[in-house]
C-alpha cells in the first residue's frame, strides 16, 4: 500500500530542503522500500537540488513536446501510450528512489482526453511505489490538478513569522477539501528561540495542527536531525525499534 506525503507552503519557506531531507529519512528508515519523488513546483527547484535539469516533464508528454529516447511503439492504445511515456521521463536517483517532474498542470475543466488519461496514468504510477513524496506549488489545489489521489500526510512548511503563519492558515483552509482523511499540519521552519512562544501561540490561535519546529540553522545535518525527531508525529508507517 502506498503512503503519500505532500510538502506545501509559500515559496521561500524551505519546502524543497525539507522534502529532500524527508526522502533521506525514508531511505534510512525503510531501505528496501521504493520511493517516488514528484517535483510539482513550477520552479523545478527540487529537481535542480538533485543535479537534474528537468527538461523532460509530465507537461512535455501531455503537450507533445517531449522528445523520446526511443521510437514510439506501434499498436498502443492512448492510455498505454501515456503509461509508457511516463516511464520515459522517470529519473533514477538511487536503486529504490525515482524522480519525476511535473511543471505546468492542465486545469481540471480542460475537457481534452489526454488530461484525463494522464491523471489516470499518474495514479497508477503512484500505486507502484511504497512512498510517494510531493514537493508542491503553494497548496494542495495545484497537486489535485495533477492527480486526484488521497494524501496520507500534508505538511505546510511555514517560516516562524507572524505574516507567514497567517498565510499558512489560509493555505490550510484552501487545502482541507483535498486532504480529507489525511493529516494536515504545519512545521515552523527557521524559528528563533526568542520568538518561539509567540509563534506557537499564534499557530494555536489560528487552529493549525503544529507538527513541530525546526530552528534556524545553516547546517543540513541539524535540519535533518530535527525532521527525524518529528517523524513519529506523522500519519505514516513508523519504524519498529
Amino acid at each position: 500500500m502506498t503512503s503519500t506525503i505532500a510538502f506545501i507552503g509559500k515559496s521561500g519557506s524551505g519546502k524543497t530542503t525539507l522534502t529532500r531531507c524527508f526522502v533521506e529519512i525514508l531511505k534510512e528508515n525503510f531501505p528496501n522500500s521504493t520511493i517516488l519523488v514528484v517535483d510539482n513546483d513550477l520552479t523545478l527547484e527540487l529537481s535542480d537540488s538533485f543535479g537534474i535539469q528537468a527538461k523532460n516533464t509530465i507537461y512535455g508528454v501531455k503537450s507533445g513536446k517531449h522528445e523520446y529516447k526511443t521510437g514510439i511503439p506501434e499498436g498502443m492504445s492512448k492510455q498505454e501510450y501515456i503509461d509508457w511515456a511516463l516511464e520515459d521521463i522517470i529519473v533514477a536517483l538511487d536503486d529504490n528512489i525515482d524522480l519525476i517532474a511535473s511543471w505546468f498542470v492542465t486545469p481540471k475543466d480542460c475537457l481534452c482526453l489526454a488530461a484525463k488519461l494522464m491523471r489516470d496514468s499518474i495514479a497508477k504510477l503512484i500505486e507502484r511505489y511504497d512512498f510517494v513524496v510531493f514537493d508542491c506549488e503553494y497548496d494542495l489545489k495545484y497537486l489535485n490538478l495533477l492527480v486526484d489521489y488521497p494524501m496520507d500526510e500534508t505538511i505546510i512548511v511555514s517560516l516562524a513569522k507572524k505574516d507567514n503563519i497567517a498565510l499558512s492558515s489560509k493555505i490550510a483552509q484552501n487545502s482541507k477539501k483535498y486532504a480529507t482523511g489525511g493529516q494536515l499540519g504545519v512545521i515552523l521552519n527557521r524559528a528563533k528561540k526568542e520568538d518561539l512562544s509567540n509563534s506557537i501561540n499564534l499557530t494555536s490561535a489560528l487552529e493549525l495542527d503544529l507538527i513541530g519546529t525546526i530552528f534556524e540553522s545553516n547546517s543540513k545535518d541539524e535540519i535533518l536531525n530535527s525532521l527525524k525527531g518529528l517523524y513519529s508525529r506523522l500519519n505514516l508507517p513508523q519504524v519498529n525499534k
